[in-house]
């Protein structure tokens, strides 16, 4: 199994890093061993470009350094900054303009010719509570670019193909002589005929216009987990935005958001609810029933039980989202003092203090005389 740094480690940069000293960061560590600039050691030095370019591509994106966080490498795309170094063109054109421009081994016209891996998604799903619990299939419709169906991605007129450009012979770049007060220099840049690609299309597919691609709503189908909760992310891959010049697709992202349920509240995995229950159940004990995520539990409520008073039923709670275990159920019990007594209902209350030895006016006296040796 490989072991896989921590980004933030590869670039040096403690977790709360602003975006600014992420960059910073990149900077001088991608000065510091691009290939170009290490020919005596250059395996290694490659190598560590790319590890430091991979850090930067995930910490420089908001959404999938929060994944990152989250998850660690599990929550991003394992393939991302592997290879493809065309998202920090700001930072290699620094590089470049500090030298004059033009290094032998690396050009902006190869890099940018190349596969490239298309865009992610996001999907928000809302779900109803007991779906989220006990697990859903749904159906979702998104748009995305895929490949053309009429060129198969080529952009190319159905019998007909790409030509290699004739202004840099295929290769995507031109190089440009350039005179300084140091002696001549040699800088190259993309071909503006054919973009960094080598080919022309002289005669562009009539449905996606030569792009290669076309926009399409597509419906997927979203396996959903027993126990996921708000803010769970489901990765389906490939789904995403198709890829350029052959890269693979981007990977669609679905976000949960849970409705709230009218009975039961929840924490993790546990659940948690109040039930009413009478003086006289609370007083003498009874067999209460239980709302469970299943249907009715009968519980036994023992004797001179005091409102507020919570108890538990195990493994009546929520799956884990891991499939191993469930979590509790916990129910608190309010007890209920009743109001517009009968007479008859009074003069037994009356009997049972009473019997009990309390004296009602006394205790009413012996109250107001604590408040106030409390305020003397």
């Amino acid at each position: 199994m490989k072991y896989l740094r921590d980004y933030y480690e590869i670039l040096g940069v403690n977790k709360d890093a602003n975006e600014n000293e992420i960059k910073k960061a990149y900077r001088s560590l991608a000065k510091k061993y691009h290939p170009d600039l290490n020919p005596d050691n250059k395996e290694e030095a490659e190598q560590k470009f790319k590890e430091a370019s991979a850090a930067y591509e995930i910490l420089s994106d908001p959404e999938k350094r929060s994944r990152y966080d989250r998850f660690g490498h599990a929550g991003v795309d394992p393939q991302a900054g592997s290879g493809d170094f065309g998202g920090f063109s700001d930072i290699f054109d620094d590089i470049f303009d500090i030298f004059g421009g033009g290094f032998g081994g690396s050009t902006s016209g190869a890099k940018r010719r190349g596969p490239t891996r298309g865009s992610d998604l996001r999907y928000n799903l809302n779900l109803d509570f007991r779906d989220a619990v006990f697990g859903v299939e749904k159906e979702i419709q998104i748009r995305k670019t895929e490949k053309c169906s009429s060129c198969s991605g080529t952009g190319a007129k159905n019998g007909t193909e790409k030509e290699v450009c004739p202004n840099c012979n295929g290769k995507g770049e031109v190089r440009y002589a350039q005179q300084t007060p140091f002696g001549q220099f040699v800088r190259v840049g993309t071909c503006d005929k054919c973009g960094g690609t080598g080919e022309i299309i002289k005669e562009k597919c009539n449905v996606c216009n030569g792009s290669g691609k076309e926009v399409k709503d597509k419906k997927i189908k979203v396996k959903v987990p027993a126990g996921v909760d708000n803010d769970s992310v489901i990765s389906i891959r490939g789904e995403g935005e198709s890829g350029n010049s052959g890269g693979p697709s981007g990977d669609l992202y679905v976000y949960i958001t849970v409705k709230e349920d009218p009975i039961f509240k929840r924490d993790r995995n546990d659940l948690f609810l109040n039930i009413p229950i009478s003086f006289a159940q609370a007083t003498l004990g009874t067999e209460i029933q239980v709302p469970t995520l299943e249907g009715i539990e009968k519980f036994d409520i023992p004797e001179g039980t005091q409102t507020g008073s919570r108890f538990k039923i195990k493994n009546k709670g929520v799956p884990n989202v891991r499939g191993v275990g469930r979590g509790d159920l916990y129910f608190t019990v309010d007890v209920k003092v009743p109001t517009d007594l009968s007479e008859k209902q009074r003069e037994l209350l009356l009997q049972f203090a009473e019997e009990s030895g309390e004296d009602l006016k006394e205790h009413k006296k012996g109250f107001f005389k604590k408040v106030k040796d409390a305020f003397n």
